[in-house]
């Protein structure tokens, strides 16, 4: 199984892309973490925020492969504890089918990721913003990981 973590974005800090690399490094081959970065539409004074935001979801749909289970990130989602992800991680290795996560923009995701999803997983109520997402994301796919392992990282 491969994860995938698609993401709307604009250039992100280095500490932000370093803490990412980090804990996508830390992942097996198994339950090897890529990044892929669709940069977000410019937004102008008087952009048509829903044209620009149905458009990256366009780009987002692009890279889906057919077979891919597919998670939208949306604060709609249902919530899990660190130990649910982990039993959620657990059932995606058990299917065998790849996983591609889509975080959208500032706007959040088009309306056409969402009903492509077969889930939809909130990381909070709280807004973050989306470039750090990436981050949050890899570090608890890392920590559902070690859980599955028995390693002393999620104490």
């Amino acid at each position: 199984m491969r994860l995938r973590l698609l993401t709307i974005t604009h250039k992100a800090p280095s500490w932000i892309q370093q803490g990412y690399e980090e804990y996508a490094k830390r992942l097996p081959a198994s339950c090897a973490l890529d990044l892929i970065e669709i940069p977000a539409e410019k937004r102008g004074t008087n952009a048509d925020i829903k044209r620009l935001t149905e458009k990256e979801g366009e780009k987002m749909l692009a890279h889906i492969k057919p077979g891919d289970l597919i998670i939208a990130l949306d604060v709609k989602g249902k919530s899990w504890s660190t130990e649910q992800l982990s039993q959620q991680l657990a059932t995606w290795q058990e299917k065998g089918r790849d996983v591609d996560l889509l975080v959208g923009g500032p706007e959040g995701l088009a309306p056409a990721c969402l009903q492509k999803a077969e889930q939809s997983w909130s990381l909070s109520p709280l807004t973050f913003p989306h470039i750090l997402v990436k981050l949050i994301v890899a570090e608890q796919i890392y920590r559902a990981w070690t859980i599955l392992q028995n390693h002393p990282y999620h104490r």
